[in-house]
């Protein structure tokens, strides 16, 4: 798999002198929250859970495989950070296949974060473009800060949407996810964290952004109070 690709095209994942001492201030804060006890850990989600948590129909798609996903990095890091992921590929007549993939960690900390999908895919040897937050509204009430971005391979091009949640909140950059974990210590947490991430193959995003959009709002209306929690914290 070609790792010589990198995409100049995403500002925030240059980590410039700001956001590095933004980042050293956030991590002492945390280490400071840290000494204080006791730490209240949220109760950590069965291995396995997430397979039973989401659909396999939703909306107009149906579950058909769990291969040809862009998957978090097969490293010591990304098996100590998640204690469950889910991979589903989703298809519907008339609609391109949706790839979903959930991964779960049931620690946030200083030093064990979710990996955002910016960093995924450039070390699968895919080229990004620059990536967009949107407000994604899902249900009555309720939207999401999802990103988007498009993917570029050799052999495809994915428009990509995905959201964190961290505790109660739902980061939209590195910062306010470190920002989230900060202030969940402070309350003396530990707090757990997911990532959403919603994918299509399709050359033009703006015709995809509203098949993702369609796919997202259908789960998140046929979730469990748990399955939303869980998702949205909501």
């Amino acid at each position: 798999m070609p790792d010589e690709t990198r995409s100049d095209a995403v500002p925030d994942l240059q980590l410039t002198r700001r956001h590095m001492l933004m980042g050293a201030a956030l991590t002492a804060t945390s280490a400071m929250a840290f000494v204080r006890e006791p730490r209240v850990t949220v109760t950590p989600l069965k291995a396995g859970a997430l397979e039973s948590l989401i659909p396999p129909q939703i909306g107009r798609w149906s579950f058909e495989t769990k291969s040809g996903l862009v998957l978090p990095p097969d490293d010591p890091l990304s098996k100590s950070l998640y204690s469950d992921i889910l991979t589903r590929v989703y298809v519907a007549e008339g609609r391109p296949p949706v790839m979903l993939l959930i991964a779960y960690s049931n620690t946030q900390n200083g030093m064990l974060q979710v990996h955002r999908p910016e960093v995924c895919y450039p070390a699968g040897g895919y080229a990004l473009t620059e990536t967009q937050t949107k407000s994604l509204d899902v249900a009555p009430n309720i939207q999401i800060p999802a990103r988007f971005f498009s993917a570029e391979s050799a052999s495809r091009t994915e428009q990509v949407m995905y959201w964190t949640r961290i505790g109660d909140e739902s980061p939209t950059s590195w910062i306010d996810q470190r920002t989230a974990v900060v202030r969940a210590n402070l309350k003396r947490v530990i707090p757990d964290g997911v990532l959403v991430r919603i994918s299509t193959v399709h050359p033009d995003y703006a015709s995809a952004e509203p098949i993702l959009a369609e796919f997202v709002s259908a789960m998140v209306r046929q979730l469990s109070p748990t399955g939303r929690k869980l998702l949205i914290a909501t």
